[in-house]
Protein backbone atom coordinates (compact mmCIF):
# COMPACT_ATOMS: atom_id res chain seq x y z
CA UNK A 1 0.00 0.00 0.00
CA UNK A 2 1.43 3.87 -0.76
CA UNK A 3 2.28 5.70 1.87
CA UNK A 4 0.70 9.07 2.13
CA UNK A 5 3.48 10.96 1.57
CA UNK A 6 4.34 8.44 -1.58
CA UNK A 7 0.76 8.86 -2.45
CA UNK A 8 0.83 13.19 -2.34
CA UNK A 9 3.89 12.62 -3.93
CA UNK A 10 2.56 10.92 -6.51
CA UNK A 11 -0.34 13.02 -6.91
CA UNK A 12 1.60 15.87 -7.70
CA UNK A 13 3.66 14.64 -10.20
CA UNK A 14 0.01 13.50 -12.01
CA UNK A 15 -0.86 17.41 -11.61
CA UNK A 16 2.25 18.62 -12.92
CA UNK A 17 1.42 15.84 -15.80
CA UNK A 18 -1.79 17.64 -16.46
CA UNK A 19 -0.10 20.95 -16.99
CA UNK A 20 1.72 19.42 -19.96
CA UNK A 21 -1.38 18.21 -21.87
CA UNK A 22 -1.10 14.60 -20.38
CA UNK A 23 -4.31 14.76 -18.62
CA UNK A 24 -7.45 16.47 -20.26
CA UNK A 25 -9.02 18.78 -19.01
CA UNK A 26 -12.73 18.42 -20.37
CA UNK A 27 -14.44 14.81 -21.31
CA UNK A 28 -13.10 13.38 -24.53
CA UNK A 29 -15.48 14.23 -27.21
CA UNK A 30 -17.09 10.51 -27.85
CA UNK A 31 -19.24 9.18 -31.25
CA UNK A 32 -21.39 6.48 -30.84
CA UNK A 33 -20.15 4.73 -33.29
CA UNK A 34 -16.75 4.05 -30.84
CA UNK A 35 -17.22 2.56 -27.33
CA UNK A 36 -17.26 4.62 -24.15
CA UNK A 37 -14.48 3.50 -21.85
CA UNK A 38 -15.27 3.36 -18.40
CA UNK A 39 -13.31 3.13 -14.92
CA UNK A 40 -15.39 1.97 -12.38
CA UNK A 41 -14.63 2.68 -8.77
CA UNK A 42 -15.85 -0.05 -6.21
CA UNK A 43 -16.46 -3.49 -8.01
CA UNK A 44 -18.09 -5.48 -4.52
CA UNK A 45 -21.38 -5.35 -3.38
CA UNK A 46 -23.59 -2.81 -5.45
CA UNK A 47 -20.31 -1.94 -7.22
CA UNK A 48 -20.65 -5.44 -9.34
CA UNK A 49 -24.17 -4.88 -10.22
CA UNK A 50 -22.87 -1.35 -11.27
CA UNK A 51 -20.48 -2.98 -13.39
CA UNK A 52 -22.72 -5.25 -15.17
CA UNK A 53 -25.29 -3.08 -15.97
CA UNK A 54 -23.21 -0.70 -17.40
CA UNK A 55 -21.25 -3.73 -19.27
CA UNK A 56 -24.28 -4.65 -20.45
CA UNK A 57 -24.65 -1.78 -22.95
CA UNK A 58 -23.30 -2.89 -26.46
CA UNK A 59 -21.02 0.62 -27.17
CA UNK A 60 -19.39 0.57 -23.22
CA UNK A 61 -15.35 -0.72 -22.75
CA UNK A 62 -14.71 -1.57 -18.99
CA UNK A 63 -11.39 0.26 -19.47
CA UNK A 64 -10.20 -0.08 -15.57
CA UNK A 65 -11.35 -1.23 -12.65
CA UNK A 66 -10.44 -0.10 -8.95
CA UNK A 67 -11.34 -1.41 -5.12
CA UNK A 68 -9.45 -1.83 -1.95
CA UNK A 69 -10.11 -4.78 -1.55
CA UNK A 70 -7.90 -6.98 -3.45
CA UNK A 71 -10.34 -9.94 -3.46
CA UNK A 72 -13.28 -8.32 -4.91
CA UNK A 73 -10.72 -6.58 -7.51
CA UNK A 74 -9.84 -10.02 -8.74
CA UNK A 75 -13.36 -11.41 -9.01
CA UNK A 76 -14.29 -7.94 -10.88
CA UNK A 77 -10.78 -9.01 -13.52
CA UNK A 78 -12.36 -12.25 -13.88
CA UNK A 79 -15.08 -10.81 -15.45
CA UNK A 80 -12.93 -8.17 -17.51
CA UNK A 81 -9.86 -9.72 -18.47
CA UNK A 82 -8.60 -6.48 -19.96
CA UNK A 83 -9.66 -4.00 -17.57
CA UNK A 84 -6.47 -2.36 -16.21
CA UNK A 85 -6.79 -2.54 -12.23
CA UNK A 86 -6.10 -0.32 -9.21
CA UNK A 87 -6.38 -0.01 -5.06
CA UNK A 88 -6.49 3.51 -5.34
CA UNK A 89 -9.12 6.04 -7.51
CA UNK A 90 -6.51 8.97 -7.40
CA UNK A 91 -3.89 7.16 -9.00
CA UNK A 92 -6.58 5.47 -11.61
CA UNK A 93 -7.54 8.39 -13.05
CA UNK A 94 -4.27 10.61 -12.67
CA UNK A 95 -2.52 7.56 -14.47
CA UNK A 96 -4.99 6.80 -17.52
CA UNK A 97 -5.85 10.31 -18.15
CA UNK A 98 -7.79 10.69 -21.43
CA UNK A 99 -7.63 6.73 -22.27
CA UNK A 100 -11.12 6.57 -20.01
CA UNK A 101 -13.98 8.47 -20.88
CA UNK A 102 -15.81 8.32 -17.82
CA UNK A 103 -16.20 7.19 -14.10
CA UNK A 104 -18.85 4.84 -11.90
CA UNK A 105 -18.69 5.70 -8.69
CA UNK A 106 -20.20 2.72 -6.20
CA UNK A 107 -18.11 2.82 -2.69
CA UNK A 108 -19.42 3.43 0.92
CA UNK A 109 -21.54 6.57 1.01
CA UNK A 110 -17.83 8.86 2.49
CA UNK A 111 -16.17 7.91 -0.57
CA UNK A 112 -19.01 9.09 -2.83
CA UNK A 113 -18.27 13.15 -3.11
CA UNK A 114 -14.15 12.73 -3.33
CA UNK A 115 -14.48 10.16 -5.96
CA UNK A 116 -16.89 11.61 -7.84
CA UNK A 117 -15.55 15.35 -7.51
CA UNK A 118 -12.08 13.80 -8.71
CA UNK A 119 -13.84 12.94 -12.05
CA UNK A 120 -15.86 16.04 -12.29
CA UNK A 121 -13.08 17.77 -12.24
CA UNK A 122 -10.98 15.90 -14.77
CA UNK A 123 -14.38 17.07 -16.92
CA UNK A 124 -15.51 13.40 -16.91
CA UNK A 125 -19.46 12.07 -16.85
CA UNK A 126 -20.20 10.34 -13.89
CA UNK A 127 -22.46 7.90 -12.44
CA UNK A 128 -22.50 7.80 -8.73
CA UNK A 129 -24.53 5.44 -6.26
CA UNK A 130 -27.24 6.94 -3.91
CA UNK A 131 -27.22 8.77 -1.62
CA UNK A 132 -25.15 10.86 -4.00
CA UNK A 133 -22.82 12.18 -1.16
CA UNK A 134 -22.12 12.03 2.40
CA UNK A 135 -22.32 15.61 3.83
CA UNK A 136 -24.74 18.10 2.19
CA UNK A 137 -22.20 20.85 1.41
CA UNK A 138 -20.88 18.02 -0.78
CA UNK A 139 -23.95 17.19 -2.47
CA UNK A 140 -24.28 21.09 -3.21
CA UNK A 141 -20.83 21.09 -4.49
CA UNK A 142 -21.38 17.81 -7.08
CA UNK A 143 -24.28 19.81 -8.61
CA UNK A 144 -22.41 23.03 -9.11
CA UNK A 145 -19.52 21.71 -10.81
CA UNK A 146 -21.28 19.21 -12.89
CA UNK A 147 -23.17 22.09 -14.16
CA UNK A 148 -20.21 23.97 -14.92
CA UNK A 149 -18.29 20.90 -16.83
CA UNK A 150 -21.75 20.20 -18.77
CA UNK A 151 -21.19 16.46 -18.03
CA UNK A 152 -23.65 13.65 -18.05
CA UNK A 153 -24.05 12.69 -14.43
CA UNK A 154 -26.79 9.81 -12.66
CA UNK A 155 -27.41 9.05 -9.42
CA UNK A 156 -27.69 5.66 -8.65
CA UNK A 157 -31.59 4.96 -7.79
CA UNK A 158 -32.56 2.40 -10.54
CA UNK A 159 -36.05 2.23 -9.54
CA UNK A 160 -36.13 6.59 -10.76
CA UNK A 161 -36.56 4.45 -14.03
CA UNK A 162 -38.61 1.78 -13.49
CA UNK A 163 -42.10 2.06 -15.08
CA UNK A 164 -43.93 1.52 -11.89
CA UNK A 165 -42.23 4.75 -10.27
CA UNK A 166 -42.52 6.68 -13.36
CA UNK A 167 -46.33 5.86 -13.23
CA UNK A 168 -46.88 7.11 -10.20
CA UNK A 169 -45.32 10.41 -10.81
CA UNK A 170 -47.64 10.84 -14.02
CA UNK A 171 -50.75 9.63 -11.42
CA UNK A 172 -50.06 12.18 -9.19
CA UNK A 173 -49.13 15.09 -11.57
CA UNK A 174 -52.56 14.45 -13.41
CA UNK A 175 -54.37 15.58 -10.18
CA UNK A 176 -56.43 11.98 -10.03
CA UNK A 177 -56.04 12.64 -6.06
CA UNK A 178 -55.89 16.53 -5.58
CA UNK A 179 -52.99 18.58 -4.23
CA UNK A 180 -51.15 17.24 -2.09
CA UNK A 181 -50.87 17.75 1.74
CA UNK A 182 -48.89 15.48 3.76
CA UNK A 183 -46.35 12.35 2.92
CA UNK A 184 -45.31 9.79 4.73
CA UNK A 185 -42.93 7.57 4.09
CA UNK A 186 -41.00 4.60 5.72
CA UNK A 187 -38.49 1.64 5.81
CA UNK A 188 -38.32 -0.70 8.12
CA UNK A 189 -35.31 -1.77 7.73
CA UNK A 190 -32.64 -0.73 10.58
CA UNK A 191 -28.85 0.69 8.93
CA UNK A 192 -28.41 2.34 12.59
CA UNK A 193 -26.47 1.00 15.62
CA UNK A 194 -26.79 1.96 19.22
CA UNK A 195 -24.28 0.48 21.05
CA UNK A 196 -20.40 1.91 21.58
CA UNK A 197 -16.88 2.03 20.03
CA UNK A 198 -15.94 -1.35 19.07
CA UNK A 199 -12.74 -2.70 20.69
CA UNK A 200 -10.46 -6.02 20.38
CA UNK A 201 -10.81 -6.32 16.85
CA UNK A 202 -8.57 -7.92 14.70
CA UNK A 203 -5.97 -6.09 12.24
CA UNK A 204 -7.60 -4.95 8.83
CA UNK A 205 -7.12 -8.48 6.34
CA UNK A 206 -4.21 -8.32 4.42
CA UNK A 207 -6.64 -7.86 1.19
CA UNK A 208 -7.72 -4.73 2.30
CA UNK A 209 -6.17 -1.22 2.02
CA UNK A 210 -7.21 -0.16 4.81
CA UNK A 211 -5.87 3.32 4.76
CA UNK A 212 -7.81 4.09 1.14
CA UNK A 213 -10.79 2.44 2.73
CA UNK A 214 -11.09 5.05 5.25
CA UNK A 215 -9.80 7.88 2.44
CA UNK A 216 -11.13 11.41 3.63
CA UNK A 217 -12.42 10.01 6.81
CA UNK A 218 -9.84 10.33 10.03
CA UNK A 219 -7.85 7.44 10.76
CA UNK A 220 -9.17 4.76 13.47
CA UNK A 221 -8.74 1.19 13.26
CA UNK A 222 -10.26 -1.88 11.54
CA UNK A 223 -13.60 -2.97 12.34
CA UNK A 224 -15.01 -6.30 10.76
CA UNK A 225 -18.02 -3.84 11.29
CA UNK A 226 -17.29 -1.38 8.82
CA UNK A 227 -16.20 -3.58 5.61
CA UNK A 228 -17.63 -5.37 3.76
CA UNK A 229 -21.02 -4.70 4.67
CA UNK A 230 -22.15 -2.86 7.82
CA UNK A 231 -20.61 1.08 6.70
CA UNK A 232 -23.81 2.52 6.63
CA UNK A 233 -24.64 2.05 10.49
CA UNK A 234 -21.69 4.32 11.23
CA UNK A 235 -22.07 8.70 11.00
CA UNK A 236 -18.51 8.65 9.39
CA UNK A 237 -19.05 6.18 6.65
CA UNK A 238 -22.65 5.90 5.96
CA UNK A 239 -26.15 7.71 6.53
CA UNK A 240 -28.35 5.44 7.96
CA UNK A 241 -31.46 3.85 6.84
CA UNK A 242 -32.78 7.45 6.41
CA UNK A 243 -29.75 7.47 3.50
CA UNK A 244 -29.51 4.34 2.27
CA UNK A 245 -33.79 3.17 1.63
CA UNK A 246 -34.85 7.19 2.42
CA UNK A 247 -33.18 8.26 -0.86
CA UNK A 248 -35.18 5.61 -3.06
CA UNK A 249 -38.31 6.23 -1.43
CA UNK A 250 -38.39 9.95 -1.22
CA UNK A 251 -37.39 9.91 -4.81
CA UNK A 252 -41.23 9.41 -6.28
CA UNK A 253 -42.91 12.10 -4.03
CA UNK A 254 -39.95 14.46 -4.44
CA UNK A 255 -39.95 14.02 -8.06
CA UNK A 256 -43.53 14.14 -8.50
CA UNK A 257 -44.33 17.06 -6.26
CA UNK A 258 -41.64 18.96 -7.57
CA UNK A 259 -40.19 19.84 -4.21
CA UNK A 260 -37.21 22.01 -3.26
CA UNK A 261 -35.91 22.51 -0.18
CA UNK A 262 -37.38 22.02 3.31
CA UNK A 263 -38.30 24.64 5.44
CA UNK A 264 -37.38 22.84 8.63
CA UNK A 265 -36.91 19.59 9.72
CA UNK A 266 -37.37 17.86 13.04
CA UNK A 267 -36.57 14.22 14.15
CA UNK A 268 -37.70 11.87 17.14
CA UNK A 269 -34.85 9.52 18.08
CA UNK A 270 -32.26 8.59 20.93
CA UNK A 271 -29.61 11.09 21.96
CA UNK A 272 -26.73 11.12 19.72
CA UNK A 273 -23.44 8.60 20.50
CA UNK A 274 -21.28 10.56 17.91
CA UNK A 275 -20.61 6.80 16.66
CA UNK A 276 -23.80 4.70 15.33
CA UNK A 277 -26.77 6.37 13.68
CA UNK A 278 -30.13 5.54 15.68
CA UNK A 279 -31.63 2.19 15.12
CA UNK A 280 -35.34 4.09 14.53
CA UNK A 281 -35.93 7.79 13.29
CA UNK A 282 -39.19 9.61 12.98
CA UNK A 283 -38.04 12.72 10.91
CA UNK A 284 -40.58 15.57 10.05
CA UNK A 285 -40.28 17.95 7.19
CA UNK A 286 -42.18 21.10 6.27
CA UNK A 287 -41.67 21.82 2.20
CA UNK A 288 -43.01 25.14 0.70
CA UNK A 289 -45.80 24.20 -1.65
CA UNK A 290 -45.70 23.66 -5.18
CA UNK A 291 -48.08 23.35 -7.96
CA UNK A 292 -49.13 19.96 -7.03
CA UNK A 293 -49.53 20.59 -2.94
CA UNK A 294 -50.95 22.61 -0.78
CA UNK A 295 -49.79 25.51 0.31
CA UNK A 296 -47.09 23.73 2.07
CA UNK A 297 -46.27 19.99 2.67
CA UNK A 298 -45.28 17.94 5.68
CA UNK A 299 -43.23 14.63 5.08
CA UNK A 300 -42.78 12.38 7.45
CA UNK A 301 -40.28 9.52 7.29
CA UNK A 302 -40.31 6.77 9.91
CA UNK A 303 -37.46 4.08 10.31
CA UNK A 304 -36.40 1.17 11.82
CA UNK A 305 -38.95 0.17 14.61
CA UNK A 306 -40.94 3.06 13.61
CA UNK A 307 -42.00 1.83 10.43
CA UNK A 308 -44.13 1.19 9.52
CA UNK A 309 -46.65 3.77 10.81
CA UNK A 310 -49.19 2.97 13.01
CA UNK A 311 -51.16 6.25 14.08
CA UNK A 312 -52.59 7.29 10.43
CA UNK A 313 -55.97 6.98 9.35
CA UNK A 314 -56.46 4.85 6.89
CA UNK A 315 -59.20 2.77 4.85
CA UNK A 316 -60.61 -0.11 6.82
CA UNK A 317 -58.65 -3.20 5.88
CA UNK A 318 -55.63 -1.55 4.48
CA UNK A 319 -52.23 -3.36 5.42
CA UNK A 320 -49.36 -1.13 5.07
CA UNK A 321 -46.71 -2.53 3.14
CA UNK A 322 -42.70 -3.01 5.38
CA UNK A 323 -41.55 0.20 2.87
CA UNK A 324 -43.37 2.74 0.62
CA UNK A 325 -44.89 6.03 0.86
CA UNK A 326 -48.36 7.47 1.34
CA UNK A 327 -49.79 10.29 -0.55
CA UNK A 328 -52.40 12.48 1.00
CA UNK A 329 -54.29 14.37 -1.20
CA UNK A 330 -57.31 16.61 -0.76
CA UNK A 331 -59.51 13.96 -3.32
CA UNK A 332 -58.16 10.91 -2.50
CA UNK A 333 -54.91 9.14 -1.52
CA UNK A 334 -52.40 6.90 -2.99
CA UNK A 335 -50.21 4.18 -1.32
CA UNK A 336 -46.99 3.55 -2.69
CA UNK A 337 -45.50 0.28 -1.96
CA UNK A 338 -41.22 0.07 -2.35
CA UNK A 339 -41.03 -1.17 -5.41
CA UNK A 340 -44.90 -1.70 -6.58
CA UNK A 341 -47.79 -0.03 -8.36
CA UNK A 342 -49.98 2.44 -6.65
CA UNK A 343 -53.04 1.87 -4.80
CA UNK A 344 -55.60 4.69 -5.21
CA UNK A 345 -57.52 5.28 -2.25
CA UNK A 346 -60.66 4.74 -2.00
CA UNK A 347 -60.43 1.57 -3.62
CA UNK A 348 -64.83 2.00 -4.92
CA UNK A 349 -64.22 5.37 -6.20
CA UNK A 350 -61.44 4.77 -8.88
CA UNK A 351 -62.80 1.08 -10.25
CA UNK A 352 -62.92 2.62 -13.54
CA UNK A 353 -59.70 4.38 -13.42
CA UNK A 354 -57.28 3.55 -16.48
CA UNK A 355 -53.37 4.29 -15.70
CA UNK A 356 -51.30 6.31 -17.55
CA UNK A 357 -49.13 3.58 -20.11
CA UNK A 358 -45.39 3.95 -19.09
CA UNK A 359 -42.73 2.30 -20.69
CA UNK A 360 -40.05 0.54 -18.82
CA UNK A 361 -36.59 2.73 -18.52
CA UNK A 362 -32.66 1.26 -18.10
CA UNK A 363 -31.51 3.75 -15.35
CA UNK A 364 -27.47 2.64 -16.58
CA UNK A 365 -27.93 2.62 -20.37
CA UNK A 366 -29.68 6.00 -19.95
CA UNK A 367 -26.61 7.43 -18.58
CA UNK A 368 -24.63 5.20 -21.24
CA UNK A 369 -26.82 6.90 -23.61
CA UNK A 370 -26.59 10.76 -22.26
CA UNK A 371 -22.23 10.48 -22.39
CA UNK A 372 -22.84 10.08 -26.22
CA UNK A 373 -25.31 12.89 -26.29
CA UNK A 374 -28.32 11.18 -27.22
CA UNK A 375 -31.28 11.64 -24.61
CA UNK A 376 -30.70 13.16 -20.64
CA UNK A 377 -30.19 11.55 -17.34
CA UNK A 378 -33.51 11.85 -15.28
CA UNK A 379 -31.70 11.86 -11.57
CA UNK A 380 -28.67 13.69 -12.88
CA UNK A 381 -26.90 15.85 -9.80
CA UNK A 382 -29.21 18.68 -11.11
CA UNK A 383 -32.10 17.09 -9.48
CA UNK A 384 -29.95 14.60 -7.47
CA UNK A 385 -28.10 17.44 -5.47
CA UNK A 386 -31.05 18.98 -4.20
CA UNK A 387 -32.72 15.83 -3.27
CA UNK A 388 -29.75 14.55 -1.29
CA UNK A 389 -29.84 18.20 0.11
CA UNK A 390 -32.98 17.00 1.76
CA UNK A 391 -32.25 14.04 2.55
CA UNK A 392 -29.10 14.29 4.58
CA UNK A 393 -30.86 17.58 6.63
CA UNK A 394 -32.50 14.73 8.18
CA UNK A 395 -28.94 12.80 9.16
CA UNK A 396 -28.40 15.82 10.49
CA UNK A 397 -31.12 16.35 12.66
CA UNK A 398 -30.80 13.20 14.16
CA UNK A 399 -28.04 14.53 16.12
CA UNK A 400 -30.33 17.27 17.80
CA UNK A 401 -33.62 15.50 18.79
CA UNK A 402 -36.27 17.08 19.70
CA UNK A 403 -35.64 20.28 17.86
CA UNK A 404 -36.65 22.49 15.09
CA UNK A 405 -33.61 22.92 12.35
CA UNK A 406 -34.69 25.89 10.14
CA UNK A 407 -33.36 25.41 6.70
CA UNK A 408 -32.15 28.88 4.41
CA UNK A 409 -30.99 26.89 1.50
CA UNK A 410 -29.69 30.28 -0.75
CA UNK A 411 -26.90 30.18 2.20
CA UNK A 412 -26.28 26.28 2.96
CA UNK A 413 -27.44 27.00 6.45
CA UNK A 414 -29.18 26.18 9.92
CA UNK A 415 -30.06 29.35 11.12
CA UNK A 416 -31.28 28.88 14.88
CA UNK A 417 -29.08 25.65 15.55
CA UNK A 418 -25.83 27.41 15.19
CA UNK A 419 -23.85 23.76 16.03
CA UNK A 420 -26.00 22.15 13.09
CA UNK A 421 -23.94 23.99 10.66
CA UNK A 422 -20.55 22.11 11.77
CA UNK A 423 -22.13 19.20 10.53
CA UNK A 424 -22.91 20.40 6.83
CA UNK A 425 -19.19 19.75 5.69
CA UNK A 426 -16.92 17.34 6.94
CA UNK A 427 -12.94 18.43 7.01
CA UNK A 428 -10.93 15.74 4.98
CA UNK A 429 -8.14 14.07 6.55
CA UNK A 430 -4.43 15.59 5.41
CA UNK A 431 -3.37 14.29 2.23
CA UNK A 432 -6.86 13.33 0.93
CA UNK A 433 -8.32 16.87 -0.13
CA UNK A 434 -10.36 17.16 -3.07
CA UNK A 435 -10.27 20.43 -5.40
CA UNK A 436 -13.75 21.72 -4.75
CA UNK A 437 -15.00 19.91 -1.55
Amino acid sequence: MRSRLARRDFLKAAGTMATLGVLPSAARAVSFNEKLRTAHVGVGGMGSGDLGSIASHAKVEVAALCDVDAERLAAAQKRHPRAKTFRDYREMLATLGDSVDAVVVSTPDHTHAPAAMTALQLGKPVYCQKPLTHEVFEARQLRLVAEQKKVATQMGIQVHSSAVYRRAVAIVQSGVIGKVKQVHAWSSKNWGYDGGPFTNEPEAPPSVAWDLWLDTAALRPFARAYHPGGWRKFVDFGTGTLGDMGVHIFDTPYAALELTSPKWVRTTCRPPTGFGHPEKNKVEYEFPGTAHTTESLLWTWYDGAFAPPTDLQLPEGLRLPSQGALFLGEEAMMLLPHVGEAQLLPAEKFASYTRPDVPEGDHYHQWVDACFGEGQTSAGFQYAGPLTEALLLGVVANRFPGQTLAWDAENLAVTNVAEANALLRRTYRAGFEVEGL
